[in-house]
């Protein structure tokens, strides 16, 4: 089944010669996307313990991430359709892409019923019931207003027994199948229009992987997304099953791997020739008194830093990097101070933005490979 919507636009510039690893721009109505790209996850139209002015301008990242789900349960569709949608309601002119819930009804695994019409499952928040079907995904991601929104699939868990992986991956399929009937007829809510990615499934199978990514590349959506990875499986795994999928995802597409990950996966996958990343770690860690730099992870927790009056970062591109000691920062988090987590989010969010830029840089230069090899090293030391 073919998808008939256009509204995006992707072009590819460079090409890396001794990897896979591709700059190129994504145009939608919110503005240009320069590609490889990290996500900042804004999972309740917030990105954790970050005002939108910082994002925009410290971290500035081109696009960020809802969660369809979370965003469903509260504020709920009706809000979000009186505000105008996501970006009017929460104050944010750039980019926004929606996933679809298939991870989060994954990661609900005690309170959802998978069935071939969809999932039933139980709000985390007050226990009440609901189900999730293709159609109706697509209908709250219209309202929601993301740019880019997502198929609705099944998440397999890992391990994961070959058939299980092979039945969900056929059902994800179908509910694809019914994504685009039902996309076809429904019209975009706001001034702007939306563009449709589905989702590659298969989990740590090859010849799933395989027949699952020639179906999704067979649909012809204007960009295509690779699920169901980073759930636990080593990485090794992980870079296995991308490198088989990019070899039959169409390269005039952008491609998006889902929910990854450390700063050396990102550079990894983006040497297999992916796009487009997003994940929770860069803010979670945060939370957690973790820092990423270029030379290494950071617990600023350690005792080390207690009388450390160096910069944060003295290679950070935001403003807390040079402003605040790593011993002021150690205190805000020995004191429990909200803003010692503010701090080592803005920090985190503005690494990995610093990362993808830089990776696009060397591959538009021509040494990605080599600064690569490099960074993947440095990065691999606790400090």
């Amino acid at each position: 089944m073919q998808l008939e919507l256009e509204s995006l636009k992707f072009t590819l510039h460079n090409t890396d010669l001794q990897s896979k690893a591709r700059a190129g721009t994504i145009v939608t109505d919110h503005g240009t996307i320069e590609t490889p790209i990290f996500m900042p996850v804004g999972t309740v139209a917030s990105v954790k313990g970050v005002h939108q002015k910082e994002l925009r301008e410290e971290v500035n990242p081109d696009i960020i991430l809802g969660n369809t789900y979370h965003l469903f349960l509260r504020p709920k569709t009706e809000i979000l359709k009186k505000a105008g949608g996501l970006h009017k309601f929460m104050g944010w002119d750039r980019n926004i892409l929606t996933d679809s819930g298939g991870y989060q009804v994954y990661s609900l695994s005690a309170n959802r019923k998978i069935k071939e019409e969809g999932v039933k499952f139980k709000s985390h928040i007050d226990g009440s019931t609901h189900l999730f079907t293709p159609e109706n995904v697509m209908e709250i991601q219209r309202v929601i207003g993301a740019d880019i929104i997502m198929a609705f699939d099944e998440c397999t868990p890992y391990p994961c027994e070959y058939n299980y992986a092979k039945r969900s991956m056929h059902m994800t399929h179908r509910w694809l199948d019914r994504c685009i009937n039902h996309l076809e007829k429904i019209p975009f809510e706001y001034d702007y229009a939306q563009t449709f990615f589905p989702i590659v499934q298969g989990s740590t199978y090859k010849d799933l992987r395989r027949q699952s990514a020639e179906y999704i590349a067979n649909a012809g959506a204007e960009g295509n997304a690779i699920g169901g990875l980073s759930v636990g499986e080593p990485a090794e795994e992980m870079y296995g099953m991308t490198e088989v999928v990019c070899e039959i995802l169409p390269e005039d597409k952008p491609r998006y791997l889902m929910g990854v990950g450390t700063p050396i996966n990102i550079l990894e996958n983006i040497a297999l020739g992916i796009d487009m990343f997003d994940c929770v770690m860069p803010t979670r860690n945060a939370r957690n008194g973790m820092l990423f730099t270029a030379h290494g992870t950071i617990n600023i927790k350690n005792k080390k830093w207690e009388d450390d009056f160096s910069p944060i970062d003295e290679m950070g591109t935001t403003f807390v990097d040079h402003e605040y000691s790593k011993a002021y920062l150690r205190h805000l988090f020995a004191a429990n101070e909200y803003l010692g987590k503010q701090i080592a989010t803005i920090h985190n969010l503005g690494f990995y933005m610093w990362l993808v830029r830089e990776a696009r840089k060397h591959i538009i230069a021509g040494d990605f490979r080599t600064w690569k090899d490099m960074m993947v090293k440095q990065m691999d030391k606790r400090l």
